[in-house]
């Protein structure tokens, strides 16, 4: 098993936030993490990676315990999250960007990205103030990529995006899981989620209610009622 998360607990201040969550992602796998807004999805990615620190509980990466370690050398070993304000350098080019974070090791240099993300070469002399939100996000993705990681984390990557960049962003992604490369997915965009994954969970409240494999996650209307209510995409 790749990552394995177990009966982690985590506080903002005196706000227990996460209250136990358990998963776990394969090798080769894209598992999407679901539920409502404020359910500690976003908390739970950076608990991962060390961003919060968590209270209790372990994270095991390729057979390592990495909780209570720092973030950088959390990164170091390979866990990469590309979090919702994708977070590049907007005074920098697009090229600037990826070569910033170009690892010599990593199996995704620049011709590749530029490959798998052609908007990238078009743009790739221009600031990243000039980018669309989708080029943006392009952009984040593609900069993780080339700093070798082996685990992948998205936190909403296609939040607010028009349709025909989601399509865009959505065959990318299958680009990507289809090089072998594990993907766990914070995602509102049910289309997206069930297009993409092997397996889902859903947390509420800090807690997983519910883990199943994606055709059982189509097949259960009540399930996405239950836990996900009305207005998901």
């Amino acid at each position: 098993m790749t990552l394995e998360v177990t009966d982690l607990h985590s506080h903002y201040g005196k706000s227990h936030v996460l209250q136990g969550v358990s998963l776990r992602v394969g090798a080769g796998e894209l598992v999407t993490l679901l539920g409502r807004n404020g359910a500690g999805k976003s908390t739970t990615l950076k608990s991962i990676v060390g961003a919060v620190k968590p209270t209790s509980g372990q994270v095991r990466f390729e057979g390592r315990e990495l909780q209570g370690r720092p973030p950088h050398l959390i990164a170091r070993r390979g866990l990469c999250l590309v979090p919702e304000h994708r977070g590049i350098f907007k005074l920098l080019t697009v090229e600037e960007n990826l070569l910033l974070a170009r690892r010599a090791s990593s199996p995704w240099q620049l011709a590749d990205i530029y490959r798998i993300f052609p908007r990238l070469q078009e743009r790739r002399r221009n600031g990243g103030a000039m980018l669309s939100g989708g080029e943006q996000q392009m952009l984040a993705i593609g900069r993780a990529l080339m700093n070798h990681p082996r685990l992948l984390m998205l936190d909403e990557p296609v939040e607010g995006l028009a349709p025909v960049i989601v399509e865009e962003i959505v065959a990318q992604l299958k680009t990507i899981q289809q090089a072998g490369l594990p993907i766990l997915l914070v995602e509102q965009n049910l289309e997206v989620c069930t297009q993409l994954a092997d397996r889902h969970y859903i947390v509420e409240q800090g807690r997983i209610v519910y883990e199943g494999r994606n055709a059982d996650f189509i097949a259960d209307a009540s399930v996405k009622d239950r836990y996900l209510g009305v207005g998901m995409a």
